[in-house]
């Protein structure tokens, strides 16, 4: 039987309660155990898929194509593990279900309340990873704060799963903040102290307190927390602000977190291996000089839209020993006689993915100035189509090539939409039924520099996206000299393109940044970073770091 730990938070939100999980998850897997993590989130969307960025940020993909929170992202780096669909699941989707059933009749006309109806599809949940998982331990976050009143039917369903369970089986970590007060030039423990009641008068009590803080929590605040919260002093840790977050899982080694939680949970303290992890933090705090890297969007304002993106690039600088500077810029500033003003100085450029008309025309002009200027290029998904929409117009003379995505933003049927649903799509009233979600298999073609980076035939990626590359332009744009570098395995869809006479321009449909580790960079954002690095040092340019 799994053993549970839950994760709570307390006082404000983004304390980093996913980053504890995370930590904690890379800990106890380090020890030998096999650990899954998931979220739950207390709003009443059913998935983020239609959340904007703008509030929510990225939404992660997961291999079997669930449309989950950016924590799952985290989770995944940190742990190194694929998760799934059961990995996060939100308030709505739990009314979602209920109210189905009710319709159905399943309730036999009984009345359908929050208590028993609503925890006990909460507890299912919980405990159905567990099973599908086949866990030793399952950590779960539960996102908000105490107190929202949308979280309380959650810890209420956490409250009676600890209930059913036996002792040791079932464990809460309180993530809280411990606010520096400059005026009294110390830090504050009265709203971990309100937190915590407010906790314990919904029936749980915190066996860990994190206490988050950008200043130091000394011996005596936190004795004052364990006095105050009824928690042993020894299980009330101190997380400060570290320079990386992948500092977090050592920093809170080094007070034998892991050990304590597995005592709690009654299980054996294995030998730790903390060899690669170890590894990758020594390696990225002796960074060499820096390699400017421009992220062209239109969600910009907020970096968490473009976290799995950021990460990636920071994994790839630390394999080469270099510190990536992410630049974000906005694609609707970006005018084609303004574009080298801002580009000029980077030295790759990346168009991620996204959806709408919206700041398309400044991807383009990065596109083309990427092309034209011999500047190493990556593009994902949107970034992928606008490519091809770039050489289309600019190379293989297809005046105001574009995608049938837009033609109504446009006003105007396309000549050339060179980007456009497939035929089987096209009948589909329900759009949601022509996404393609999770991983998809991708065909690599020899003599390329999507199959150098990869060193493998068949990969995959996983994909969220409605629109393909219009099959009746393909071999219009081949025979410009546009390379078809990777299709399915059907070779319907084009999965990757490339550039002849080009340092390093490859664009992928798929989101390989999903799938980049600390510890082993992604093909594609290690082959990009290090063609982007060769073009800083180039000999001609000099080295400006």
């Amino acid at each position: 039987m799994a053993k549970h730990i839950f994760v709570t938070g307390g006082v404000v939100s983004s304390l980093g309660k996913g980053i504890t999980a995370s930590s904690l998850g890379h800990l106890l897997k380090a020890r030998g155990y096999k650990v899954t993590i998931q979220k739950v989130d207390p709003y009443l969307n059913v998935d983020p898929g239609t959340m904007s960025p703008f509030q929510h940020g990225e939404v992660f993909v997961t291999d079997d194509g669930h449309e989950g929170d950016l924590d799952l992202g985290h989770y995944e780096r940190f742990i190194d593990e694929n998760l799934s669909r059961e990995s996060n699941f939100t308030a709505g989707a739990i009314y979602q279900s209920l109210i189905m059933r009710e319709r159905r009749g399943d309730f036999l006309g009984g009345t359908v309340q929050v208590i028993p109806h609503v925890t006990n599809a909460i507890r299912d949940r919980l405990e159905r990873i567990a099973s599908q998982s086949n866990a030793d331990i399952v950590i779960t976050e539960f996102g908000g704060t105490i107190g929202d009143i949308e979280g309380q039917p959650f810890i209420e369903a956490a409250r009676q799963f600890k209930m059913a369970k036996a002792v040791n089986d079932v464990i809460f970590v309180h993530v809280t903040l411990v606010p520096y007060i400059a005026t009294a030039h110390e830090v504050k423990t009265k709203p971990t102290q309100h937190s915590v009641k407010e906790l314990r008068s919904m029936g749980v009590q915190p066996d860990f307190i994190v206490c988050r803080s950008d200043h130091q929590v000394t011996d005596n605040v936190r004795s004052k927390i364990a006095l105050f919260c009824d928690v042993p002093e020894a299980n009330v840790l101190s997380c400060i602000d570290a320079a990386s977050i992948y500092e977090v899982p050592l920093d809170l080694h080094e007070q034998d977190f892991d050990t304590k939680v597995l005592r709690k949970l009654g299980l054996e303290v294995g030998q730790i291996d903390l060899r690669d992890w170890n590894s990758f933090i020594t390696k990225m705090r002796k960074l060499a000089g820096p390699v400017d890297i421009a992220v062209v969007g239109k969600y910009v304002s907020l970096p968490d839209a473009y976290l799995s993106i950021i990460e990636a690039l920071a994994h790839a600088g630390v394999h080469h020993g270099r510190k990536v500077n992410v630049h974000l810029i906005d694609g609707e500033t970006l005018k084609e006689d303004g574009v080298a003003e801002k580009l000029s100085a980077m030295d790759g450029v990346l168009v991620p993915g996204g959806f709408g008309a919206r700041a398309f025309e400044g991807k383009i002009a990065a596109i083309r100035y990427a092309r034209e200027n011999k500047l190493p290029f990556l593009g994902i998904c949107l970034g992928l189509q606008a490519a091809v929409c770039e050489f289309a117009r600019n190379v293989a003379g297809m005046k105001d090539a574009s995608s049938a995505e837009f033609e109504l933003e446009l006003g105007h049927e396309l000549e050339f939409p060179v980007i456009d649903l497939m035929p089987e799509q096209e009948d589909i009233d329900d759009l949601g039924g022509t996404m393609r979600l999770g991983a998809y298999p991708c065909k690599l073609r020899e003599k390329t520099l999507a199959i150098a980076a990869y060193g493998e035939p068949l990969i995959y990626e996983r994909h969220r996206h409605r629109y393909e590359v219009n099959n009746v332009f393909r071999e219009r744009l081949i025979a410009a000299g546009l390379i078809i570098s990777g299709v399915s395995p059907d070779e319907r869809l084009v999965e990757m393109i490339e550039l002849k006479d080009h340092p390093w321009f490859v664009a992928s449909q798929g989101h390989p940044e999903f799938k980049s580790r600390p510890t082993r960079s992604h093909p594609l954002f290690r082959e990009f970073v290090r063609a982007a690095i060769a073009h800083r040092d180039r000999p001609a340019k000099g080295a400006r770091g």
